[in-house]
């Protein structure tokens, strides 16, 4: 179970975080501020997502799907979803997002403080890795519906 409590989590908190920065993007703003703070209690502001983490949990996603595609147990389409996922979230620090990428592409997921291969937890699921590719591919195009392109 640690595998698919670090993988799917992971596919979701990158969606979700996608979807939060793709809503702050489209929010039209007031064309008059003091119209706005007559008609708006004052609130504080949300605390925005953690960026960064975001940023090296997609590129690791990207990475483990890109496995997933070299090994033939998915096709382009999920790399492909991926990317433009990737896209709505701010860029973190690259040497960090390479390095998540290139341990997602050696087949290992690293989410939340948690790295596995995805072979370990296939076995310990009893299942096989395509299995796994194959369910990270279906979450990731249920949550890509969700998102307006």
């Amino acid at each position: 179970m640690i595998a698919r409590s670090a993988i799917l989590p992971a596919l979701a908190f990158t969606a979700i975080t996608a979807t939060t920065v793709l809503a702050q993007a489209t929010v039209p703003a007031s064309p008059d501020p003091a119209e706005a703070t007559a008609q708006t209690p004052q609130a504080t502001s949300p605390t925005p997502p953690d960026t960064s983490a975001a940023y090296e949990s997609a590129r690791n996603q990207l990475g483990v799907l890109t496995y997933c595609q070299d090994k033939g147990f998915i096709d382009a389409k999920a790399v492909e979803t991926q990317t433009k996922l990737l896209a709505m979230i701010p860029a973190g620090d690259t040497a960090k997002g390479d390095a998540a990428e290139t341990k997602g592409k050696s087949g290992t997921v690293s989410a939340m403080g948690v790295e596995r291969s995805l072979s370990e937890a296939a076995t310990e699921q009893k299942t096989t890795e395509d299995a796994l590719c194959k369910q990270m591919d279906t979450l990731l195009q249920q949550l890509a519906a969700q998102i307006p392109s």
